[in-house]
């Protein structure tokens, strides 16, 4: 069984960098054909797909916040990272981890981890 668990800080002040770790276990991060992705929901909205990190390490991110994400790995610890810069009160979410095999469509994300929620504040 395949599990995800996203960790990191609760609370972010605005212009700072947002960071959430992905842990994962029961699969390696480095298994062909998958995706894995973060995605957040912030509250009373729906779900926004922010971007990937593929089994060969390449990365896409959703264009509209492309300039200020970044997702990177740890083959060692199985973990993929997001980093999202100059955070403002709009990125309060709850912030979650997924695997599929490159669709980006939310039913077609076989795998979440349970969600954090990020709140941006001072």
């Amino acid at each position: 069984q395949v599990q995800l668990q996203e960790s990191g800080p609760g609370l972010v002040k605005p212009s700072q960098t947002l960071s959430l770790i992905c842990t994962v276990s029961g699969d390696s991060i480095t298994t062909n054909y998958y995706y894995w992705s973060w995605i957040r929901q912030p509250p009373g909205k729906g779900l926004e797909w922010i971007g990937y990190i593929a089994y060969s390490g390449s990365t896409y991110y959703s264009p509209s916040l492309k300039s200020r994400t970044s997702i990177s790995r740890d083959t060692s610890k199985n973990q993929f990272t997001l980093q999202l810069t100059s955070v403002t009160p709009e990125d309060t979410a709850v912030y979650y981890c997924a695997r599929d095999r490159g669709s980006r469509i939310v039913s077609q994300f076989e795998y979440w981890g349970q969600g954090t929620l990020v709140t941006v504040s001072e």
